[in-house]
């Protein structure tokens, strides 16, 4: 079921209820994604060099938030990362402030309303936190590398503030051009992690200005998984919020969608007003030109001499990826391939 068609269904509904809460760039997703694969999304005109057939096609919004558009995009970034893959085993670490399930709405109501800069300390905290237990000679004493995916959503699709990482398991010491294999079942202490985190998270939150409630839980989680090879966990984590062929039904004025339970592992369904579903979407849209995905350490992209050196080390064969064009246009009368001859820019609806 496409997103497209329930958000024009909803799309009066939406606004008349929530136009004064929706964020600038919550509205522009909202109406790229409206427009996604009709002619206000722009028009490609193609013509046939055997038969001379002409074709008009209307483009996909390509906006990073529709789920229709994504596909392409995340196989490009899955492409990225298998340059960077090592013969290891990965962990990966939920770091979590497990209390925003349950915070006062005046705390969850600022992070909602200053997202750049809570995700942003969300990033440095985590980043800083492992790489300095990575350098403690007690646990590694060695340069680690990391992948680390902002998710805002749970199963159910409510604002759930969490960052996943990938780490692979062991560090650089390129001091003596070595590489130190990480053992054991867990990648560092998640207590002693948890309570670092969460530390500078809140002196963070301190040096923005921005109010700590009072009476939040002294104890915070950090949970550490082994989970084999890292593409695995990478092709999990770099997903949108909800994929079409999750959204199974759109009437009586509610749409119903499906995900899979934690804990269970069981199909569940959720039924939600239109313009409620909507909403929940777009609480999930993250502020303009905001990178969710980002590496660190020796795999981050300055890094590249680093990493091949790792790579050197750990005798990796670096194998030439395919890349996956996007699909081309063939002529409906001869089935040839059609050539580009014209292009019209997006026109989105107005209101």
């Amino acid at each position: 079921m496409r997103l497209a068609h329930i958000i024009d269904e909803y799309y009066n509904a939406f606004l008349i209820r929530y136009r004064d809460t929706i964020l600038p760039g919550q509205m522009k997703a909202l109406k790229a994604m409206r427009s996604c694969c009709t002619s206000e999304a722009g028009q490609v005109y193609t013509a046939c060099p055997d038969c001379d057939h002409t074709q008009s096609h209307p483009l996909p919004c390509g906006n990073r938030n529709c789920p229709h558009c994504q596909n392409h995009e995340t196989t490009r970034w899955i492409e990225r990362q298998q340059n960077k893959l090592l013969p290891v085993p990965y962990f990966t670490c939920d770091l979590q402030v497990m209390v925003t399930f349950t915070l006062p709405s005046k705390f969850r109501s600022m992070v909602y309303q200053n997202q750049r800069s809570v995700y942003s300390l969300m990033f440095s905290c985590i980043s800083d936190t492992l790489k300095d237990f990575g350098l403690n000679p007690r646990h590694l004493g060695a340069q680690i590398g990391m992948t680390m995916v902002l998710h805002t959503h749970s199963r159910r699709l409510d604002f759930h503030l969490h960052v996943h990482v990938v780490v692979p398991a062991g560090g650089i010491d390129s001091s003596r051009r070595q590489w130190k294999k990480k053992k054991g079942k867990y990648l560092f202490n998640q207590q002693a992690m948890a309570r670092v985190f969460r530390a500078r998270f809140l002196n963070g939150l301190n040096k923005e200005g921005l109010p700590v409630p009072r009476g939040i839980r002294p104890k915070w989680i950090v949970d550490c998984t082994r989970v084999g090879t890292g593409i695995t966990a990478l092709k999990y984590l770099y997903r949108g919020v909800i994929s079409e062929n999750n959204i199974i039904a759109s009437q009586n004025g509610r749409v119903t969608f499906r995900y899979i339970e934690g804990e269970s592992k069981e199909i569940c369904h959720r039924t939600l007003k239109g313009e409620d579903f909507l909403r929940l979407i777009l609480r999930h849209v993250l502020p303009r030109g905001f990178r969710r995905a980002r590496d660190y350490g020796f795999l981050h992209s300055n890094a590249k001499k680093l990493l091949f050196l790792v790579q050197l080390i750990l005798h990796v064969r670096i194998m030439a990826m395919a890349r996956h064009p996007r699909p081309a246009f063939k002529c409906s009368h001869c089935g040839s391939l059609m050539i580009v001859v014209g292009v019209r820019q997006a026109t989105y609806r107005s209101g």
